[in-house]
């Protein structure tokens, strides 16, 4: 591995033979050695979760000049942990996640296996990004989505970001993206989220499904509002959750 090449380490929730993750790697290719974690098939939604009581299997998948691609049994956050530990050789100077097939904006960050990659990544304190296309189709195209991703992780691989902040990076579908927008996360929260039916059995159960409901559409500061006016979005999230600005206001809990 040459050291003298920035290490680029790449990694979905989509499985690693999604379209997402080969655009993901196109698009950074030639900004530095590559090396691919990524889970063995689909595993959206699994956020932060980590594999506690099962062992986990790397198997190599593909080798060339620096592009390295691994498939994992373990989830996004697993591919990260157990990648740039005992995999990835050295430190990466930066983790890009994604492109993930669909949005992750709003209150999806929290529940998003692209971002909990992203996440981990800060952790690690190395600059991580998340990349998702507003794009479900196994046929989407993420011509302008790879030219997006290039340029922000171009620019944050030479310039970094805070430790502990990550980027989450939403990009419209189609082709006339307007240009990128900084925002903040909309206020939302998924409704009517389940489907209510029976299996062969005629035993009751439940799908996940769902619909957003903006609790801030016409916000312009917003994500949601900035995707739905043909823009790409560019969230900072932090690793820090604490409310800061309510510290002061519970301290009278001290004397409880």
């Amino acid at each position: 591995m040459a050291q003298n090449k920035p290490l680029i380490f790449i990694t979905n929730d989509d499985g690693y033979t999604s379209g997402g993750i080969k655009a993901l790697i196109e698009s950074v290719k030639g900004l530095g050695k590559i090396v691919v974690v990524a889970p063995d098939g689909p595993r959206s939604g699994m956020s932060g979760a980590i594999s506690s009581t099962s062992p986990l299997r790397v198997t190599r998948i593909h080798q060339e000049d620096d592009l390295e691609i691994y498939s994992c049994n373990g989830t996004p956050v697993d591919c990260v942990k157990l990648g740039i530990s005992e995999i990835a050789g050295r430190k990466p100077d930066l983790v890009v996640t994604g492109i993930n097939h669909g949005s992750n904006a709003s209150i999806c960050v929290l529940y998003s296996g692209t971002m909990g990659a992203a996440i981990e990544g800060c952790i690690f304190k190395i600059p991580s990004i998340g990349f998702s296309l507003l794009d479900h189709s196994h046929e989407a195209d993420f011509s302008t989505a790879k030219t997006i991703a290039r340029n922000i992780s171009n620019h944050v691989l030479h310039n970094g970001l805070p430790i502990g902040t990550c980027l989450n990076v939403n990009i419209p579908k189609g082709n006339d993206i307007k240009g990128v927008k900084v925002c903040r996360q909309t206020a939302g929260q998924w409704v009517d989220e389940f489907f209510r039916s029976k299996d062969g059995s005629g035993k009751e159960v439940f799908w996940l499904t769902g619909r957003f409901q903006n609790d801030e559409p016409a916000d312009q500061a917003t994500d949601e509002w900035a995707l739905a006016q043909g823009y790409a979005t560019i969230v900072p999230v932090k690793v820090d959750m604490t409310d800061h600005s309510i510290l002061q206001d519970l301290k009278f809990m001290e004397e409880i």
